[in-house]
């Protein structure tokens, strides 16, 4: 059983409890499990006799973060319809793939999307926020005030119901619809709360709402729990200083650029962090040096965590008092999720050895959006997902990211882990942010290449930092260039693309 009307549950345990503060909005928005239920049941209502939206139809947005994206995720659940958030940095004729393959029956967008969303709706009936809105839409406003705000829900629910698509894999090829049912989402939630969230939490969510990072690592059990959540339009690290001391934030998760950047903004030596009871990095190991930086200046303890899309997304988790003495751990597998690591026959390895991370256990997606021959590649004939990340792990079953299997390269008959080598750059004072590809080598067949941002007034020459790391790996895997760049390129959820370093350095 699972409940799919999960605010109207909510909302008989806590009404008044404040439920959401978005700073986006203009005056902020605060707004009570009551008072949020209702105006989701108004857009659920609205939806179904207006839109004609029923159980198993899609419903998209395409817009910046904020309450309309949790408001039409909640109201899909209420309906069993299907939540489909629109990642807006694709380009136009990537979204337009997706929306093809989807087919939604309602597509709501953000002001400064209307000309796209005009493009891409088809059949879809368009719902504009702001004030104006491309031809023929309707605006956000207008939908909540023509309902009325009773009780709405879809009856009872299979917990195989897909709850949200999630588009993956834009980095690295074309998007494939994570397909996330109300199954897996109860247990995220689960495999959250024991992770060490409380009902008196408040977290503040950085993560783009079309990403499972925003969209579920904490947000789902602060719902489940009657918890706060503070929401912004887009990720400033001032704005967010200011909002963790204002409203006494207890949990704080990112990925380690942006700790970098709220470490370099002029507004942190001031800075406020004392209400943390925690923060959360994923998407890559968090360098040792920022840690440090954070435990020391602002007394902040640190869990690293590690997930995907289409598990979870809470796999992992390295609990505060490890971050020092277990640094570049992801931590031991969340409670309620099966792991092995498997060689490239798909046979069990032991500590120290690395091979794929394959999971198994009711936390998983249910394949991907009428696609079965990807479905069928990622599951194997026992049920594991094959996730395309080089794992090992210790004596003590603590597990590291070797790499992803795509960014391994070949150099002079040597695997070559590019994670590892970034790790070792990290511990560079010099360095800010790196990323190590792989380029074309006459000699070894591929070779290293380093791609370094500094800290400002720090300089260091290339061949200085080519030295450093003859100190601390192997010669094969030290790269055979490093070039020096202004910035890397980011993802929405401020992962460093290698993909498009690939593109430049690679030809």
């Amino acid at each position: 059983m699972v409940v799919g009307d999960y605010l109207g549950r909510r909302e008989r345990y806590s009404p008044e409890q404040l439920a959401i503060i978005d700073t986006g909005h203009d005056p902020e928005l605060r707004l009570t499990y009551r008072a949020w239920n209702r105006r989701v049941n108004r857009l659920a209502r609205w939806l179904r006799a207006s839109a004609g939206v029923v159980a198993g139809d899609r419903v998209a947005i395409l817009a910046h973060d904020g309450i309309e994206h949790l408001d039409v995720f909640h109201a899909c659940a209420k309906l069993g319809a299907i939540h489909l958030p629109l990642n807006w940095r694709l380009h136009t004729r990537e979204l337009a793939g997706i929306v093809r393959a989807t087919t939604p029956r309602v597509l709501v967008s953000g002001e400064r999307f209307a000309p796209a969303a005009a493009e891409l709706a088809g059949d879809a009936v368009l719902v504009h926020l702001g004030t104006t809105g491309a031809a023929g839409s309707t605006s956000y406003a207008d939908v909540l005030a023509q309902t009325d705000d009773a009780p709405i829900d879809a009856g009872t629910l299979d917990p195989e119901a897909i709850a949200c698509l999630l588009f993956t894999g834009g980095t690295t090829g074309a998007p494939r619809g994570a397909c996330i049912s109300h199954r897996q989402i109860c247990w995220n939630v689960l495999n959250t709360v024991i992770h060490d969230v409380r009902h008196d939490d408040i977290y503040l969510n950085v993560f783009p709402l079309f990403h499972t990072g925003g969209l579920f690592t904490y947000l789902s059990s602060q719902v489940v729990l009657g918890n706060t959540t503070v929401l912004v339009r887009q990720f400033d690290p001032a704005r967010v200083l200011g909002l963790i001391a204002r409203e006494r934030v207890t949990i704080f998760a990112a990925v380690p650029t942006m700790y970098q950047a709220l470490a370099d903004a002029p507004a942190w030596a001031d800075a406020d962090l004392g209400s943390l009871r925690f923060c959360t990095s994923g998407g890559a190991p968090l360098p040792v040096a920022l840690i440090g930086r954070y435990s020391r200046e602002k007394g902040v303890r640190f869990k690293q965590g590690f997930g995907m899309t289409e598990y979870g997304p809470g796999l992992f988790a390295l609990p505060a008092e490890d971050a020092l003495r277990k640094a570049g751990s992801i931590g031991r597998p969340n409670f309620f999720v099966d792991v092995r690591v498997v060689d490239a026959d798909n046979q069990p390895l032991g500590p120290n050895q690395p091979g794929e991370l394959v999971l198994r256990g009711p936390s998983g997606c249910s394949g991907y959006w009428n696609d079965p021959a990807a479905t069928a590649a990622a599951f194997d004939a026992d049920g594991w997902f094959h996730t395309g990340d080089i794992v090992e792990y210790d004596d003590s079953w603590y597990f590291y990211v070797r790499d992803r299997k795509k960014d391994m390269f070949i150099s002079g008959g040597e695997n070559v882990y590019p994670a590892e080598v970034e790790q070792a750059l990290y511990r560079h004072p010099a360095v800010r942010q790196c990323a190590v590809i792989g380029v074309p080598d006459a000699r070894w067949g591929e070779a290293g290449l380093a791609c370094v941002v500094l800290h400002p007034g720090m300089p260091v020459a290339p061949d200085a930092l080519r030295e450093w790391l003859r100190g601390q790996l192997a010669g094969y895997k030290v790269p055979r260039a490093v070039v020096m760049l202004d910035a890397l390129p980011l993802s929405g959820a401020g992962k460093i693309l290698k993909r498009e370093l690939r593109e430049r350095f690679r030809g």
